[in-house]
């Protein structure tokens, strides 16, 4: 009697762990999508700043301005899922970096506190960010592994989870942007 409660009471604590340890990794990659929501939230707040103080200055970068403009106008409204929200912010992350490569052409704007200020905060941000998603990766990572291994893979089909989606670069931004003037 004695024996088997032992083992009914070894299996209860080892179901009570797996399940408590899924629910902290799941959280662990929730909080960690959120801190890039917040960095990405704060990097899109800084492009209407940053395109006002470059209108003036770079009237040959019509297009790009208007194309940064337009992500950030889909990002906010159209609210997209985390793939192709990651996919979104990616690309207004490329264009604000050719937008940074095309101001060293324009004297005047690189002399401006403004744009320093702006240029430096949004260089601020993008750390930040990068920091946000190698730990969302590293939270995912662990949620993933723990979904695939036993005894809590079986935990995890019972609680209907399944994997998370990495935070990868797509194909096009792996290389440096060509900028020409």
């Amino acid at each position: 009697m004695t024996y088997a409660f032992i083992i009914f009471g070894s299996f209860v604590l080892l179901i009570i762990f797996l399940f408590n340890n899924l629910i902290a990794k799941k959280n662990k990659t929730e909080e960690a999508y959120s801190s890039i929501d917040v960095m990405l939230k704060k990097r899109t707040d800084l492009v209407p700043r940053l395109i006002s103080t470059v209108k003036g200055y770079m009237a040959h970068e019509r297009e790009t301005l208007m194309e940064i403009t337009q992500l950030r106008e889909k990002i906010i409204n159209e609210n997209p899922m985390a793939n192709d929200r990651f996919h979104l912010e990616s690309q207004l992350g490329m264009m604000l970096g050719k937008l940074q490569v095309r101001a060293e052409a324009y004297p005047d704007l690189k002399a401006s506190e403004n744009f320093l200020q702006l240029q430096a905060a949004l260089n601020e941000v993008e750390e930040q960010l990068s920091a946000a998603r190698r730990a969302y990766n590293a939270a995912v990572n662990s949620f993933n592994n723990a979904l695939e291994m036993f005894p809590s893979n079986i935990m995890a089909k019972m609680m209907g989870y399944s994997r998370k989606t990495l935070f990868v670069i797509a194909e096009e931004e792996k290389n440096a942007p060509e900028v020409s003037f």
